[in-house]
């Protein structure tokens, strides 16, 4: 169950004009947290913005002794809640409720999972690799975003051991081109008995392209749905989205609920906005 806590901010390490990594004391949170679940922060005391925040648990934070004592999330500066967080000193105290939502679903050896991040759409991939790892499961994380300064955070992946494959629009850093091109080669170039799980998370275009491309090499597929939602707790139906259920008939799901992690295949991408 989700707990509601007035979280301490621990930390607010700021990473470019509009990237900051912050860091709360929420450790009821982080030890319930599962890989590509969310947090519903209130970024303000006041009434403005009134609701609350999504934002993917980054990474889960512990002590000397290996105890979790917080979590950090990946923020980007483009509204004026996300301009509040940025600007959020330590000492600050924020309302946090979570864990929220579908987790992914973590494989074990012999399969292999790769990653795939589109700008910060890294942000629910530190925990699912800290769980890979763990496991032995071979990891790698294909990274892209439009300038090498786009590029944010991949040290946290490589201290864990993940093989990270950098791409960017403007060929700064890693192969030119969107994220798709050096998976394409990835794939085409990997033997298909080879157990391979394909988790994705970005901009929606992104993620239908990387779905497609799964497809046609018979890849699973597992997204990270970056919806717009409300309250998180499903009551709102600000983050409904068109679904396959089991027989294939579409349906009207929240993803709150029902994701944010949901196979690439049940979604009905041509519904969802870009």
């Amino acid at each position: 169950m989700p707990v509601d806590v007035d979280a301490a901010v621990i930390s607010n390490t700021r990473l470019s004009d509009d990237y900051s990594v912050l860091a709360l004391a929420a450790p009821a949170i982080a030890e319930a947290a599962q890989p590509g679940q969310f947090v519903m922060l209130k970024v303000s005391r006041g009434m403005d913005p009134l609701l609350r925040r999504p934002f993917s648990i980054f990474q889960r934070l512990r002590d000397e002794r290996g105890f979790l004592t917080g979590l950090t999330v990946l923020n980007k500066r483009i509204g004026k809640g996300t301009a509040l967080l940025y600007d959020a000193e330590a000492g600050a105290r924020l309302q946090c409720l979570g864990p929220l939502g579908r987790p992914f679903e973590a494989v074990d050896p012999p399969a292999e999972a790769w990653m795939i991040a589109g700008g910060v759409g890294l942000a629910p991939f530190a925990t699912l690799a800290e769980t890979l790892i763990a496991r032995g499961t071979a990891t790698t994380l294909f990274y892209g975003a439009r300038r090498a300064q786009d590029l944010h955070c991949a040290e946290v992946f490589e201290r864990l051991g993940v093989h990270v494959v950098y791409s960017t629009e403007d060929g700064g850093r890693g192969a030119r081109g969107r994220v798709t091109v050096p998976l394409e080669q990835a794939l085409a170039r990997t033997d298909r008995s080879i157990d391979l799980r394909l988790y994705v998370c970005g901009p929606t275009p992104m993620m239908r392209a990387v779905a497609m491309v799964a497809a046609a090499h018979g890849r699973r597929c597992e997204v990270s749905l970056e919806q717009v939602m409300g309250c998180g707790l499903g009551g709102c139906y600000s983050c409904v989205v068109l679904a396959r259920d089991g027989s294939g008939a579409p349906h009207h799901t929240r993803s709150c609920i029902d994701g944010p992690v949901f196979d690439a295949t049940r979604v009905v991408w041509e519904a969802l906005a870009h």
